[in-house]
Formats: C-alpha cells, structure tokens, sequence
C-alpha cells in the first residue's frame, strides 16, 4: 500500500508493527487533539498556535532558571527567542487577515494559555525525556522532540480541520516546525 503511494523506502517488519521494539512517538494518538474542533476559523487556529508558541516559550524560560550551566541556560534563553519570533510571525498573520487590527497586548488577553508545542505540559515533556539541564546536546535533542510532537500536531490538526482557508494556516505553520527542526539539527552538528 505505501509503495503504491509512491513512497521509496518500504520495509516489511516481521510480525508487523506489533512486533516493533524501537522507538517510538510518545503518548497516544489523540494527543494535542483537543485544542482543536476541527471547524475553527483561520483566526482560532492562529491564535491556539501563538498560545503553544508562548507556553514552549514559557517553558524555556522555566529550565534557563533551573539550568546550573551557564551554556546550557543561554542555550534555553536562545530557543525562547525562537520561540518569540514564531509568535511574531502568527501574530502578524492573524492582523493580515482580521479584518480589524489587534494591537499584540490585546491579541494575547485572546489567547489561551496552558499547553505546550506537540500538546504536553512542562511537567509531562520532562518526565517522559528527564533531560540533563547541564547538558547542551540533551537540550536540543528535547528541543527537537517537542518541535517534533508538534510537526505531528499539526500534520494531525490538518487532517480534521474542515475550513480550507485554516487547513492553509495549519499546514504553513507544519512548515515552520520543519524549519525549526532543520534549525535544530544544525545547532546539534555544531556541538
């Protein structure tokens, strides 16, 4: 069926997926899930992604505080920056396409707060990957997990939103994970 696809790199597992001892994703598959009906509007779907943006923000700001190692806590306060300009560039689209324009303090008393980037709270992202806070390489590769899960979110997110306009929004902002991700892995090769 994937080779049919046009998918290249096909493998038969013996015993199928259920005999799958690797890694795997993490959590189930409705995770992140329901933050999103499936029926918002463009402007709703830009503001649940500037809310995941600030609370991935929120979250490493959080570990920069908890980090002993000075690298390490710069590193943290440099993927909150990221985090930043992501949110700029969602706010900016929301006032592309509002028909009024929002000033940023009032956009945000419309966002709600409370979840992560891949649909995780802080506590539930460092059980699961218990990073070593003094530990640059551990701290991308928690970087890249979280912008992963949300790659995932999204890509999920996609397939349930019915509005053609917000499946647009939702896709673009799939891209913007990617990006994140190739950004990441450069950061790591530079370690």
């Amino acid at each position: 069926m994937l080779a049919g696809k046009g998918f290249k790199k096909v493998f038969n597992v013996s015993g199928g997926i259920n005999a799958w001892k690797s890694k795997t994703a993490i959590g189930p598959q409705d995770l992140g899930m329901d933050l999103f009906t499936g029926k918002e509007a463009p402007l709703d779907v830009l503001k649940v992604a500037y809310s995941l943006e600030q609370g991935l923000r929120e979250f490493y700001i959080t570990l920069a505080k908890k980090a002993g190692n000075e690298k390490v806590k710069d590193l943290f306060l440099k993927l909150s920056d990221i985090e930043v300009k992501h949110q700029m560039s969602i706010y900016t689209a929301y006032n592309q396409i509002s028909k009024v324009e929002t000033n940023k303090a009032d956009f945000e008393k419309m966002v709600e707060t409370g979840a992560l980037e891949g649909g995780l709270s802080t506590e539930e992202y460092l059980d699961l990957f218990k990073p070593d806070l003094n530990s640059e390489k551990e701290v991308i590769s928690l970087a890249m997990s979280i912008e992963a899960q949300a790659l995932d979110l999204y890509h999920r997110v996609s397939s349930k939103i019915t509005h053609p306009e917000s499946k647009a929004i939702v896709n673009k902002i799939a891209d913007e994970e990617k990006v994140h991700l190739t950004s990441l892995g450069r950061l790591m090769d530079s370690l």
